[in-house]
């Protein structure tokens, strides 16, 4: 830093107050996020879920408490989807009218009975989790598209309503809904965001910023995003640009995240070039992810850290997690478990994941799992002590946030009658225990008698037995098998699970697959 520079950093400083020299040196760097385990608390999740007695800033705090003492490190905090959730400058508020008709659903009316009162969510939860030692980051949508085939449903903002012509498919179809997200290209559209991010960073003192891309995803005019990548990093270079600045201004360091596709050539692809953005020295924490449609099992971490290079040493990675599993993109879904959210993290962790995220987990309603999973997860959490020593399924799934062209991933579904050599990642392989592969089956005739042979990592099966619950399986299964390996069958990272039919029957179908691993020492 020059004389000079250094003197107008000063003058900076002094202009907002003094602050020490520990506080000005957290300034000039960018602590590295490590051990992060992060949930998302969506723009409605809370005032949907609660009634409107319950709307007291003793509940407001009372929500941020049951995560403090646990596992759960960040709380990211969405504040907007087109509409913001509080009274803001630059954009409606969620309980705003709609042609004069002001929204009676519980999510807008609590918002407004809190502003009424007094309270701001965002503020209250960001000074709570500083008491409850629980990192505050503020996150927004950059793209929400829920329901746009209501022209006038209350989520809709004013400026959405009135530029049509600033659409990504201009004054297109509902169908599919991201043909109604705003094109980054258009000046209007990015300066409208931008305004945004300017009221966000002055309105709350978070510890940093989340730009959520994948809300929903798609933000370029369709085949157009790679060509017109540029839009997205002059904004992303932008909010950097803000974040430096507010972060003299608040005294402490303030660090910026995106949100984008799960595998690093589909968001250059779809124009959120993250590592580009990285290696310019934009964000701190890449959170690679799925949309909604499917979790992903498949989160190339260690490609994401080579792509990277010297720039991983500053730059986090938190692979996220969704509520669903779904094996293929027309595949009938199923909301994760404890085990499956394990099979993910131990996945990561072995990729190299430093971090995880949790989308979708909130605490009701959206959360995919009881109530009593949900606090032994706040408890147990996710660190490579649990979940490398609790049962854990390996789920096989797709990709479903890509450019045109670019693979998802599907391997389901499959006909059984000619086999199929499927991959499962699973971390590092169990020592003790055992390990088992279930294989779900299409309703068609002869399902009930149809007869398999199996091989993992060309090992043979011992033995095979019908499943009795299929609750917990995607794909819509008629019937499912349980497939028992020897353990040592098994080898760290990839693993092939061969399964063909063997009987002279009707042909089957392989509509689910996942690998389970139970160590042997789970808890209780």
């Amino acid at each position: 830093m020059t004389k000079q520079q250094m003197m107008l950093w000063f003058c900076a400083v002094l202009s907002v107050g003094a602050v020490g020299a520990e506080d000005a040196a957290r300034k000039t760097e960018h602590p590295h996020i490590v051990n992060m385990v992060a949930l998302n608390e969506d723009n409605s999740h809370f005032y949907s879920s609660r009634k409107p007695e319950d709307m007291t800033l003793e509940n407001l705090k009372a929500f941020v408490d049951q995560y403090a003492g646990g596992t759960v490190t960040h709380l990211f905090l969405n504040a907007n989807a087109m509409r913001a959730s509080f009274r803001s400058k630059t954009r409606d508020a969620i309980w705003d009218p709609v042609n004069g008709k002001e929204p009676t659903d519980r999510w807008p009316q609590n918002q407004k009975k809190l502003f009424e009162m007094g309270l701001d969510p965002y503020t209250i939860w960001i000074a709570r989790c500083r008491e409850k030692g629980v990192t505050p980051w503020i996150s927004m949508r950059m793209n929400d598209v829920h329901s746009v085939d209501e022209n006038d449903n209350f989520m809709h903002s004013t400026f959405w309503r009135q530029h049509p012509e600033c659409w990504r498919v201009p004054n297109g179809s509902p169908s599919p809904w991201v043909n109604r997200a705003m094109n980054y290209a258009r000046p209007e559209v990015r300066e409208h965001h931008m305004a945004f991010v300017r009221e966000l960073l002055e309105r709350y003192d978070a510890d940093g910023l989340e730009l959520d891309w994948m809300r929903f995803g798609y933000h370029l005019a369709p085949g157009r995003e790679r060509e017109e990548h540029g839009f997205l990093d002059q904004f992303v270079e932008e909010a950097r640009s803000l974040v430096k600045q507010w972060s003299v201004k608040r005294g402490h360091e303030i660090q910026l995240a995106v949100r984008v596709p799960a595998h690093p050539d589909a968001a250059t692809g779809l124009g959120m070039d993250a590592i580009t953005w990285a290696k310019n020295g934009w964000v701190d924490l890449i959170i690679p992810c799925p949309f909604w449609t499917s979790s992903d099992f498949d989160i190339p971490v260690e490609l994401w850290r080579e792509r990277l290079g010297d720039v991983a040493q500053r730059v986090a990675i938190a692979p996220g997690v969704e509520y669903n599993s779904r094996p293929w993109s027309g595949g009938a879904p199923v909301a994760n478990d404890l085990a499956a959210l394990r099979g993910f993290a131990a996945s990561a962790w072995y990729r190299g994941a430093e971090n995880l995220y949790l989308f979708n987990w909130m605490d009701s309603e959206t959360r995919p799992v009881t109530e009593t999973d949900y606090t032994r997860l706040v408890r147990d959490g996710l660190t490579r002590a649990t979940v490398f020593s609790s049962p854990r399924r390996h789920l096989v799934c797709f990709r479903d946030t890509v450019p045109a062209g670019f693979p998802d991933g599907a391997q389901l579904p499959a006909d059984a009658r000619a086999g199929k050599a499927i991959r499962v990642p699973i971390g590092a392989k169990p020592t003790s225990g055992t390990i088992t592969a279930i294989v779900g089956l299409a309703g068609r005739d002869g399902v009930a008698g149809a007869t398999f042979e199996a091989t993992l990592n060309g090992t043979a099966m011992t033995a095979i037995a019908d499943v009795a619950d299929r609750q917990s399986l995607g794909g819509n299964p008629a019937r499912a098998i349980c497939i028992s390996f020897p353990l040592d069958a098994a080898k760290d990272g990839d693993n092939e699970l061969c399964v063909k039919q063997s009987d002279a029957g009707g042909d089957q179908q392989i509509v689910w697959v996942e690998i389970c691993i139970d160590p042997g020492s789970a808890k209780p």
